[in-house]
């Protein structure tokens, strides 16, 4: 495929960086994007699309471009939230929301969705379809799970998805997948110890979780070792750790330790939670304490289709990409995992630059120089597999 073939045309990047920049300036974090769904189905609906879908597992909006030909079913999917983090940086278009930024990208990975949307409404595919989804709640994981259960979801239930993330510290606009495992799967576990408070002369007196609490602090991270699991599969980060109370004259009554745990798939993830709720249940049991075990921000294991996974090579090819090798699964988790569970899906980076302030950091910005080459990354997929 050349690049003749592409509807895609480069006089659109002013309106979609002008959209990502209006965006940045107004995010909003997991669940809440609301004013964010309203610009984006606005931008969409103008494209005239077969079919509009809003609402999907909370605030996602889909659109639909069809052939009315048989043929496959094809999703690109991009993220519409924000993060709870103050912005520091001095661009123009900084954001607007104090305490809440676009600084993981999601405004970019938006406007390179709607960019492709304005490539399928310029030419239709000629069989099959595309649908263009803009997940809400990606950052906690609660996003993918809500968008595929909604029954809404089924009418547009795709034979492939794909998405790409951005990432610093790969070249600028260098390209990167892999075939099998390209995430880790995590999920977040607080442990609350419960003891009985005492007078810190008299702490005998009391119930103290100091002691347990230690023996987690250092057996959690030590877990995938001790049962057996490669260091390189998974791990255990203590994120959060709490004792009593700020106050000299009292012997603490509970404690709190958080930890992130994170696997290479998801038959390890259950495995290693299950572990970390023994090793918790174990230790409370012997010290006397109340426990409490909670979970959140789950995320599942993004599992590359091997033929999904060609698809974007040929795409990276046919572009003159320089290729960024993935040599082993990546530990961050994205939540697109779950869409591997529907369809025959794919993730793949492209490079924000070697010395790019990092995801999550309060000064990043996303680079527009990516938009014009994702849109036309997806557009080859979408045009080998649909025309």
């Amino acid at each position: 495929m050349n690049s003749a073939s592409l509807a895609f045309d480069e006089a659109v990047m002013p309106e979609l960086v002008a959209l990502r920049r209006q965006l940045h300036q107004a995010p909003e974090v997991s669940g809440e994007e609301t004013a964010t769904a309203a610009r984006i189905k606005a931008f969409v609906e103008a494209l005239k699309p077969d079919a509009l879908l809003t609402g999907l597992g909370g605030h996602g909006v889909a659109a639909v471009f069809d052939s009315g030909a048989p043929g496959p079913s094809v999703l690109f999917r991009c993220e519409l939230d924000g993060l709870p983090i103050y912005e520091t940086g001095s661009i123009d278009w900084r954001s607007r929301i104090p305490g809440k930024g676009h600084l993981c990208g999601h405004d970019g990975h938006m406007a390179i969705i709607a960019g492709l949307a304005g490539a399928m409404a310029a030419r239709r595919p000629v069989r099959g379809r595309v649908i263009v989804l803009f997940q809400p709640a990606e950052e906690t994981g609660a996003g993918a799970a809500a968008v595929i259960a909604d029954p809404a979801f089924k009418a547009i239930e795709p034979d492939f998805a794909f998405a790409l993330h951005n990432l610093p510290g790969v070249p600028l606009g260098a390209a990167g997948i892999r075939a099998g495992a390209f995430n880790f799967a995590s999920e977040g576990l607080s442990i609350r110890l419960e003891g009985k408070t005492a007078h810190a002369s008299q702490p005998e007196a009391g119930l103290s979780p100091a002691a347990a609490m230690c023996e987690l602090i250092t057996g959690l991270p030590a877990l995938p070792v001790r049962i057996g699991m490669a260091p390189e599969d998974a791990l255990v980060t203590l994120v959060h750790a709490r004792l009593g109370e700020a106050a000299f004259g009292v012997a603490p009554g509970e404690a709190d330790v958080w930890a992130t745990l994170r696997s290479i798939d998801n038959d390890l993830q259950e495995r290693l939670m299950a572990s970390a709720r023994e090793l918790a249940t174990e230790v409370a049991a012997r010290h006397g304490l109340e426990l409490t075990l909670a979970t959140r921000d789950r995320f599942y294991a993004c599992q590359n289709d091997a033929e999904a996974t060609a698809l974007v090579e040929r795409a990276f090819a046919a572009e003159r990409l320089a290729v960024h090798r993935v040599d082993a699964p990546l530990r961050w988790s994205e939540d697109f995992g779950l869409f591997g569970s529907v369809a025959k899906s794919a993730l793949f980076v492209l490079g924000a630059g070697v010395d790019h302030p990092r995801l999550h950091n309060p000064d990043y910005d996303f680079p527009d120089v990516l938009i014009g080459q994702g849109v036309r990354l997806f557009e080859r997929v979408a045009r080998e597999l649909c025309g």
